[in-house]
């Protein structure tokens, strides 16, 4: 009977969405209450269009206030969780996969239903909604069900608070002309409803495809094929398609990721400056006297932060919005550990702040170590005579290290004017010195003594003086 073929094709439909989802959650609402403070229990309209949608849920606990609601162009099969929105009046579940009219009743408010393009075919179930007293408007273009003899005729009686179907008026002599057939519109509308669901049964033979092959989407031949041929109106076949849609959407940016992986460096390691999306930016901090480097990055206003990735080096900043990069090589090396990134609520410009890094680590200087043994000359031999004589010159060149002479400074100011003068008279005293601020406390010649030569000196000629 039809009411058996009814509850097989809801049950076969109902087991495609036992399947992997799109869910609808808080943060999925939240991210989408933005236009309302990000509030959700006040939230009036709300828009989960093209989400990939496969159940509607959490709708009815979540946003009781909803006044409309946008979930077209996505993949639900059943109408749940609405019927508690009292203050409901507009719903567009347009091109998704809904089989029968349900889970309406309570809805008093509504006003417009929008069932565009589904797969509605047991057009009996729209006697459900003759308990939204308020309902004006209603779609059903492109459903199974407006292709059944006294479509329109069997609507227009059923539901009397009607004003128009399909976007067509819907006037009074047409809807008394409809409620004085709908005795003979009735059974014909049995008889068509139920040859469509034997039919869809039959049709169901063949098991559903829930995951894709990647084997073959590498296969141009049989992709080629599958989109050539003819494929059957059900919400399987759109689940399939979806998928395989969307596995080939997958496939592409993976191979898009791996051949036009941007260059962001130099063969040297240097950071290349790069603002592949033409973003303004200000950077501020050159001055010396500045302790921060600080970025103002001009990032697109609404734009979720979850879409910003921030990547701040030592040498370089970067930024990710949605695969185009932002790269930017600073004048000196910063310290990311202590920096800083904040985003304005106003203009939603993206602050980066981050200190220089002052501190310099030097290597310790080493003094050049001179070897402990002296060069030989060559016209040495190896005789006690010349072991005298070398012995002789180290003792001459530590004593005229010792005769060094050192400077001391006092706070006594000099006589310009006697400068002259003095050298002259300290020069006759034979102390060598000067008076003044700078005095001198070297060893004048004529007081230097002349001592004997050692037993063992050799007098060589090839040996240059030391003075």
């Amino acid at each position: 009977c039809a009411r058996e073929c009814l509850v097989v094709h809801r049950l076969a439909t109902r087991s495609i969405h036992c399947q992997k989802m799109t869910r609808i959650t808080m943060e999925l609402i939240r991210k989408r209450a933005e236009h309302n403070n990000m509030e959700v229990h006040t939230l009036e309209e709300l828009s989960l269009h093209q989400q990939n949608i496969e159940r509607i849920e959490l709708l009815d606990q979540a946003c009781k206030d909803l006044k409309i609601l946008y979930l077209q162009n996505n993949l639900i099969g059943k109408i749940e969780h609405v019927s508690r929105l009292k203050e409901l009046r507009y719903l567009n579940l347009a091109l998704n996969n809904i089989t029968v009219i349900e889970g309406l009743q309570g809805c008093e408010s509504l006003s417009k239903l929008d069932l565009t393009v589904n797969f509605v075919g047991d057009l009996r179930t729209v006697t459900s909604l003759q308990k939204c007293s308020q309902l004006q408007e209603l779609f059903l273009t492109g459903n199974p069900c407006t292709q059944f003899t006294g479509y329109r005729d069997y609507v227009v009686a059923m539901l009397p608070q009607l004003h128009s179907l399909d976007g067509v008026a819907i006037s009074k002599s047409e809807r008394i002309l409809a409620m004085q057939t709908l005795s003979q519109l009735r059974q014909s509308i049995d008889e068509q409803c139920q040859a469509y669901l034997e039919e869809q049964a039959q049709s169901k033979s063949e098991p559903y495809i829930e995951e894709i092959d990647e084997d073959d989407l590498l296969d141009e031949e049989k992709n080629k094929a599958y989109w050539e041929s003819e494929s059957e109106y059900t919400p399987e076949a759109r689940l399939e398609m979806h998928r395989r849609m969307e596995a080939m959407k997958k496939k592409g940016e993976k191979k898009k990721q791996a051949e036009e992986a941007p260059r962001q460096f130099f063969r040297n390691g240097k950071a290349l400056n790069m603002n592949d999306g033409g973003w303004a930016f200000t950077l501020t901090g050159y001055e010396d006297s500045e302790p921060n480097l600080t970025l103002d990055f001009s990032c697109y206003k609404h734009l979720d932060t979850s879409q910003i990735e921030l990547d701040v080096q030592p040498t370089y900043v970067r930024i990710c919005i949605r695969g185009k990069y932002f790269q930017l090589l600073l004048p000196e090396e910063v310290n990311p550990d202590k920096g800083t990134a904040e985003r304005s609520k106003i203009s939603g410009h993206l602050v980066v702040t981050t200190p220089k890094a002052r501190e310099i680590v030097a290597a310790p200087k080493s003094t050049p170590s001179r070897s402990a043994a002296p060069a030989q000359d060559k016209t040495e031999s190896a005789t006690p005579e010349a072991d005298g004589k070398r012995s002789t010159q180290q003792q001459r060149k530590q004593q005229t290290t010792t005769a060094r002479e050192t400077l001391e400074v006092t706070n006594a100011a000099p006589k310009y004017t006697s400068i002259v003068a003095d050298a002259d008279a300290a020069l006759a005293s034979g102390r060598g010195g000067v008076k003044g601020p700078l005095k001198g406390s070297a060893i004048g010649m004529a007081d230097a003594k002349q001592r004997p030569n050692d037993s063992g000196f050799l007098d060589d000629d090839s040996v240059p003086p030391l003075m």
